[in-house]
């Protein structure tokens, strides 16, 4: 059985391809089919290349959406009169072109001037397709009864209060700041987020034709985080010249001050994430601007007007600054030129812009109704494989049930700071900040976070002293005084590690700044292994665009033997499974079966017949070469009768020179996002960060620690 939806647009500039790229996101998050199908592809101006929201649901989403038709195309049928051909073209990609047995996301026109018989096609192609009726509307300024009336006229239209197919309505954009006219700002100086009108939600969610049968399926607040341009995308938009690049593709405008002032009535404009628009010829606002930057405020960008550039000296006194990825750009236009183009920007969200398209997604997805799109699901095949955007809801919602408490010794570090933050926003966890508390909140300032009550913060020297015996304790039998310990306690992670291990945090997460060793060593010395385990190893959980991977052992153990490797192999399996993932393990050789002989082979079938006699419950495969195993095709020529090979999802390496090399060659070659690793085998749950890690990174990994304890529990 298939559902297909379609999101019919009530008005213009409603967020639709917001709302389908939430509505796809939530969807797949379930693990079933999905199709995502655009009939009429509608360019916006100066859109070029791919379909919109095509584009962006191929490339953020584990789905493959049907080409739509060009609009020039579909105008020119409409005007031959050649509408039911249309239809029949419409129905005949759609059913060459979709997965069977799935839900199907449908997104509609838009009625623009340019475009008036948007909505009779709108109506003809949900009658073609059998589709449901979803409305997307913004209520904006207008009162109840106004917003009521516009329902209840579109109902009427696809049939009215009766008809099985219309099913209900998402609001969009709600308690945005739209203007005296009811007009949203469209220009990036408006970013302060509005007061939450509990009062106006309400009665939102009460309006009379909800009790008609109409139901309403979201209510979406708007968020000024996800309408926040990279400095980047302002350059492009105004043409700009690059002075100085820096981190002009990742640094984010949150707001747009014009600096014509005296400096010390500006200073409070000084802020993260801000544009600050000055005459290129104001000097003393340019330094300013850059002593800022030198300590440690990260300005959004500076975008200097009129075409002059800084003096040779001035620029020469501000290297420093731009040495700190300060984004510098030029225009031509005078200021007030240059405000209107400003006043001019287009915030619909960039089809390369992944990080913004992404927490648009998630925040779309959880304003939807959980039980509507659970519904959607009944009687619809589930997806094999467990795809990323499954696998990274399965963790935050999990770790938000769990509700734990992880210790994050690198309290000081920057992306931690603003990844405790999130953690706590989100209810991910109960973060714990080691450090001094006025360092952490200047650091935290700058970053242009603030930490909530959520968000604990633990100066070392105040708590350092109440772990010294429990560490002698621990360690004395290799000769750990009360002044020893004090000094091993000065290093944070052996504090926090100390902490975990009396009970006082569930889980601990540092190697943003410290070595993988400096994080391990004081948890196998203090934690130790789980009574089940024989060694501690390792797993990283590899976002393929399609489906989550299990890799074992990557980071620890260099070359395990036969047992070793067996427990390793149990692990990665016990793992998969706490995350959501139905194990099938492959263990991996340079030969499949009985092809090959060689004792690193005869070592891999030691352990698979180890591990098969300890856990008869698991699918567990091997040797198998790793085409043999990730690949059907070839798993069905070289192992036929093998229920792992082309079918596996937890991939055991035989030494940590494969294991390493391999992860790090699929994770490059396709820019994918790993998270790990993950420890297995230890008693509490201890995560250790790549140095490169990025504020997504260790959000995961805090969510995923989270779990772990909640599993060791």
């Amino acid at each position: 059985m298939s559902r297909k939806i379609m999101l019919i647009p009530v008005g213009s500039s409603v967020g639709l391809t917001t709302v389908s790229m939430g509505l796809v996101r939530a969807i797949e998050e379930q693990g079933i089919k999905l199709n995502f199908f655009k009939p009429v592809a509608q360019p916006r101006r100066g859109d070029k290349g791919e379909e919109r929201s095509t584009a962006i649901i191929a490339h953020h989403a584990s789905v493959t959406p049907i080409t739509p038709f060009t609009l020039d195309y579909v105008e020119r049928m409409i005007s031959n009169d050649n509408t039911d051909e249309l239809l029949e073209d419409i129905i005949e990609r759609f059913e060459n072109n979709s997965e069977q047995d799935a839900v199907t996301v449908i997104e509609g026109l838009v009625t623009t001037r340019h475009h008036p018989y948007a909505e009779r096609l709108n109506l003809e192609i949900s009658r073609a397709l059998d589709a449901d009726i979803v409305f997307v509307a913004v209520p904006g300024n207008d009162d109840t009864v106004d917003i009521n009336h516009r329902l209840e006229i579109v109902v009427d239209t696809y049939g009215g209060h009766k008809s099985q197919k219309v099913v209900g309505c998402i609001f969009n954009k709600v308690n945005a700041p739209f203007d005296e006219h009811g007009r949203l700002r469209a220009d990036i100086g408006v970013v302060d987020k509005p007061e939450h009108d509990e009062a106006r939600s309400a009665a939102l969610k009460n309006l009379p034709i909800f009790k008609k049968g109409l139901s309403l399926l979201g209510n979406v607040d708007w968020s000024a985080e996800l309408v926040s341009p990279r400095a980047i995308d302002v350059a492009k938009h105004l043409n700009a010249t690059s002075l100085n690049e820096g981190d002009m593709a990742k640094r984010r405008l949150s707001s747009v001050t014009f600096c014509g002032r005296e400096i010390h009535n500006m200073t409070h404009a000084l802020k993260p994430g801000a544009l600050l628009v000055l005459s290129g010829d104001r000097s003393d606002v340019f330094v300013s601007c850059c002593l800022a930057a030198l300590n440690g405020t990260k300005l959004g960008a500076l975008l200097l007007t009129g075409g002059y550039e800084p003096d040779e000296n001035i620029a020469a006194l501000c290297s420093q600054a731009m040495e700190t990825g300060l984004p510098v750009m030029l225009v031509n236009t005078n200021t007030w030129q240059t405000a209107q183009n400003l006043h001019a920007f287009n915030q619909e969200v960039p089809v390369d812009d992944s990080q913004r398209i992404e927490k648009v997604m998630v925040h779309t997805a959880e304003s939807l109704d959980a039980e509507w799109v659970t519904s959607l699901t009944d009687k619809v095949s589930r997806q094999r494989k467990l795809s990323p955007s499954a696998f990274r809801y399965y963790l935050t919602n999990r770790a938000r049930q769990v509700n734990k408490r992880i210790v994050l010794p690198e309290g000081n570090e920057p992306r931690t700071v603003v990844a405790a933050s999130i953690c706590a926003s989100r209810g991910l966890a109960r973060p714990v900040l080691l450090g001094d508390e006025t360092e952490i909140r200047r650091i935290a300032e700058q970053q242009g976070v603030v930490l909530s009550d959520g968000v604990e913060i633990l100066s070392p020297e105040q708590v350092r002293g109440e772990y010294v015996e429990g560490l002698v304790a621990l360690r004395g039998h290799k000769g750990v005084t009360d002044v020893v310990a004090n000094e091993l306690l000065q290093d944070n992670v052996t504090l926090g590690t100390m902490m975990l291990q009396q009970d006082h945090v569930d889980g601990l997460v540092s190697g943003a700044v410290n070595t993988t060793a400096n994080t391990i060593r004081p948890a196998l010395q203090l934690i130790k292994t789980a009574e089940s385990a024989s060694l501690v190893s390792s797993v990283f959980f590899m976002l393929l665009p399609d489906q989550v991977l299990v890799y074992g052992d990557c980071a620890i153990n260099p070359d395990p033997n036969a047992q070793q490797l067996a427990d390793i192999a149990i692990q990665s399996a016990t793992s998969a499974q706490m995350f959501g993932i139905e194990p099938r393990v492959a263990m991996i050789s340079y030969s499949t079966g009985t092809s090959g002989a060689g004792s690193d082979v005869e070592k891999v079938r030691e352990a698979t017949a180890i591990a098969q006699s300890m856990r008869p419950d698991l699918l567990i495969d091997g040797p198998l070469q790793y085409d043999a195993a990730a690949i059907e095709s070839v798993g069905k020529s070289k192992a036929p009768n093998s229920p792992v090979a082309g079918k596996a999802n937890v991939f055991v390496f035989p030494d940590l020179n494969t294991g390493n090399t391999t992860y790090k060659a699929v994770q490059r070659s396709f820019d994918l996002v790993c998270i790990g690793p993950m420890l297995q085998g230890m008693r509490k749950p201890v995560n250790d960060l790549s140095r490169g890690a990025l504020v997504d990174d260790i959000v995961f990994t805090i969510a995923l620690t989270a779990i772990q304890a909640k599993g060791n529990s």
